[in-house]
């Protein structure tokens, strides 16, 4: 192995652990310092954080499923999906470093989220935003990873298509 293709494994390792690191992380002062369902209130109430275990996926879809269907759909085949797309990043020679990026954020959320959910049971969601119109569910800081790497790809992905027009 070359030392340029060291280099970018390492990279692309320190980019997953560190969106891993800042959700554990944030997730750890939650559970520490507020209580499960206690809230505090910023910016006029705009945004809230509080302490929700959310045993259901995205806006807690899954929540009613019995344990089985809940740890294929929830746990086996998010574990599955993230490590097809690490053995992609890591063997993908010529992805542009933005779209590595963004599969980089992606993977390094969900194995947050995968964590709790095998540590837990749950996930621990904490910050909701509510300006009127705009207004999110509850969420933490793998699902803004996911998000950050999701729009990452699509831009590239957009960008990329303009170009080969």
């Amino acid at each position: 192995m070359t030392t340029k293709r060291s280099i970018k494994i390492i990279l692309i390792l320190f980019v997953i652990l560190i969106n891993i690191g800042c959700d554990q992380v944030s997730k750890k002062i939650i559970r520490q310092n507020i209580t499960p369902n206690g809230t505090i209130h910023l910016l006029s109430r705009h945004i809230t954080i509080t302490n929700v275990e959310n045993t259901g996926a995205f806006l807690s879809l899954g929540n009613s499923l019995t344990k089985t269907p809940k740890n294929i759909l929830l746990s086996l085949l998010p574990f599955i999906a993230v490590m097809l797309g690490l053995l992609y990043v890591l063997t993908k020679q010529n992805l542009p470093n933005p779209l590595l990026a963004g599969f980089c954020f992606v993977i390094g959320g969900g194995i947050g989220n995968i964590f709790d959910r095998s540590v837990y049971g749950s996930v621990t969601d904490f910050l909701h935003i509510d300006f009127g119109i705009f207004q999110t569910g509850i969420f933490n800081m793998a699902d803004v990873s996911i998000m950050t790497g999701v729009f990452i790809i699509l831009i590239q992905s957009f960008l990329r298509r303009n170009r080969s027009s």
